[in-house]
């Protein structure tokens, strides 16, 4: 063992970061992210946090019920109201960590509507929220002295023992392996096992791969969530997000004639939940035929579109098109990840010790269909509560570690090109917002077989041999639970 800490956090985005800085200065903690600092899909998240802050024209009972509904009441409960009750104070304390919110004249948060929700809850920076909170995190992390940080830094296996773990990393092309007596996973979402997603390049289910392959429960992976509005560039694999406050700002989805055509489908248009609208959109592509889409704000002053939008301004800008003037071009993609390592009321997954925060846990908040903004808000009560259990039992006793296993030999032979393109493929074909029920048990069997030949395999330790088998992992679950479903 080359070190042991107290607690080793993987993951750097808005859960993995606000654990660390929830965890007193006599904690000593190590933060590993497997790229820089500020590549996360926290760092993505454009429009905002919900948060009851305002109790006179909002409540909680209101959130709670917005959150239920766009769950279609698959949620639970006891989750949803600790999110929503406790979630304005962990927004408050991040502003006061030196989040920079948009304010009103009065020093009061701006508030917008997304979909889905009956008030304007939903406090931002801009159209860049989750940049302003991670760059905000990541600056009063580097304060901290109790605190390592390894970037640029592989954990190819995580191993439980006796009253912890051991966690294996690769940088810089050596191999060491740390100790911990507990374990936050933080490691974000899946978009990569799709073709198209909204997610960052480093998004492949590695946390809840090690989560799986130590035994704990993972739950409602098949749960997946399809944005409506990304962005539909020609060729990029990763599609930038045209924000769901852009719709609350009052853009309407038009069809490839050019015709509003949500309120055909639901009543409330285009502010229905995101799966709603996402299916909208399918079933009006299959009825006209095409896969043209437009999101058309050009009625809105070009002076507010700007300043309320800077960042899609300006990546728009990038694709040629002016979205002051100009319809922008949309189609659904791959966006979040509903299910994930089962974890309770205090983030602890079925593994004593073992804890997961942020997209990649499932905490049954969102339900069937998370509500518009409450990712950011989830990743921030829920990764305080973890930092907060772990204190507590730290300070009870600090107990010495079982046997380190014995390490495996990151050489090895070289990965063939293709399975994950394979895999990609596959989800995108079987699994997608209409899924197809008779490629279930096909596609299954594919993959199955890729992940075989993955694991029997004696493959050199790379990026991106654990990235192809963390992605054939997670397809595997999804695809399993959508068979299971069928019948």
């Amino acid at each position: 063992m080359d070190k042991k800490f107290d607690v080793i956090i993987v993951g750097t985005g808005a859960a993995g970061l606000y654990a660390a800085l929830n965890l007193p200065e006599d904690i000593n903690a190590l933060l590993v992210s497997k790229k820089e600092l500020t590549l996360s899909n926290s760092s993505l998240a454009q429009g905002g946090v919900a948060a009851v802050l305002d109790t006179v024209h909002d409540s909680y009972k209101l959130h709670i019920t917005d959150t239920l509904i766009a769950g279609k009441y698959k949620n639970t409960l006891d989750a949803v109201e600790k999110l929503v009750t406790e979630g304005p104070s962990d927004v408050l304390n991040i502003k006061k960590l030196g989040v920079d919110f948009d304010l009103n004249e009065d020093g009061t948060m701006c508030k917008t509507l997304e979909a889905g929700h009956s008030r304007h809850r939903i406090v931002h920076h801009k159209d860049s929220t989750g940049k302003a909170i991670v760059d905000a995190l990541i600056e009063v992390v580097k304060t901290r002295k109790n605190i390592t940080i390894l970037d640029n830094c592989l954990v190819y296996a995580i191993d439980k023992v006796l009253n912890g773990f051991y966690v294996s990393v690769v940088k810089d092309g050596e191999s060491k392996t740390y100790g911990c007596n507990f374990c936050l996973l933080a490691t974000g979402g899946i978009g990569r096992v799709y073709k198209y997603t909204t997610n960052s390049a480093i998004a492949t289910g590695d946390g809840i791969a090690f989560a799986y392959m130590m035994g704990a429960k993972i739950k409602h992976l098949s749960r997946v969530q399809f944005h409506p509005t990304a962005f539909a560039a020609e060729k990029d694999r990763e599609r930038f997000l045209i924000s769901e406050a852009v719709r609350g700002e009052g853009a309407v989805l038009l069809n490839c004639e050019g015709r509003r055509f949500a309120s055909d489908y639901d009543s409330r248009g285009e502010l229905a939940p995101r799966d709603v609208v996402s299916n909208a959109i399918i079933r009006e592509s299959i009825k006209t035929h095409s896969e043209k889409f437009y999101l058309d704000i050009t009625h809105k002053p070009a002076e507010f579109v700007k300043n309320r939008f800077p960042m899609i301004y300006e990546r728009c800008l990038e694709e040629g098109v002016d979205i002051t003037v100009d319809k922008i071009p949309v189609f659904p993609c791959q966006h979040y990840l509903m299910g994930g390592i089962d974890v309770d009321t205090n983030s602890e997954t079925s593994i004593e010790g073992l804890f997961a925060a942020g997209e990649c846990s499932h905490t049954g908040v969102h339900g069937a269909n998370r509500l518009a903004s409450n990712s950011l808000l989830e990743a921030l009560v829920f990764s305080r509560t973890a930092a907060n259990v772990i204190t507590e039992r730290l300070r009870k006793e600090r107990k010495p570690l079982g046997r380190q296993p014995l390490k495996k030999s990151i050489e090895g032979k070289a990965l063939p090109h293709g399975y994950r393109s394979q895999i990609r493929e596959i989800l995108q074909d079987t699994y997608f917002v209409l899924p197809k029920p008779e490629k279930a048990e096909e596609s299954y069997n594919k993959v199955e077989k890729i992940l075989s030949d993955l694991v029997s395999d004696d493959f050199a330790i790379t990026p991106d041999y654990v990235e192809a088998r963390s992605i054939a992992i997670v397809a595997s679950i999804i695809l399993e639970e959508f068979k299971e479903g069928i019948k």
